[in-house]
């Protein structure tokens, strides 16, 4: 493309054309960036490019240790009664499943085991009657 004719001539009647100044590239937040990029350039120091994938997996994997540590934190404070309480809830809940066992073996016996255990309390209480 050839260059316009008015650039050639010196006439101080036309006014020269002046580059526009980019307002980005002359605030100080940009040129402080700019030459710390030149100088990590120059040591060898790369920006860090993850993947957005990548980033996502580590903040998560941050904040699950985040939340494992204070769940451990909390734990620690526990008082001397919550863990009494807790203590207590794990007996009734073995004893429920030892119950639920007792069930599931009596329903799974044989007929003649159940008419002999009915026979036996029948007897019992036609013993304990009389007493009475």
């Amino acid at each position: 493309m050839a260059e316009p004719d008015y650039i050639d001539e010196d006439n101080p009647e036309l006014i020269r054309p002046q580059k526009l100044i980019n307002p980005v590239k002359s605030s100080r937040n940009h040129q402080d960036l700019h030459r710390e990029l030149l100088m990590n350039q120059k040591r060898g120091l790369a920006p860090q490019n993850k993947p957005e994938l990548q980033k996502v997996m580590e903040k998560r994997k941050r904040d699950q240790v985040i939340k494992q540590q204070k769940e451990e934190e909390a734990q620690k404070k526990k008082s001397d009664l919550e863990i009494e309480l807790m203590k207590r809830q794990q007996k009734l809940e073995q004893l429920e499943l030892e119950k639920q066992k007792l069930q599931e073996e009596q329903e799974n016996a044989p007929e003649f085991v159940k008419v002999k255990g009915n026979l036996r309390r029948t007897a019992q209480e036609l013993a304990d009657a009389p007493d009475s």
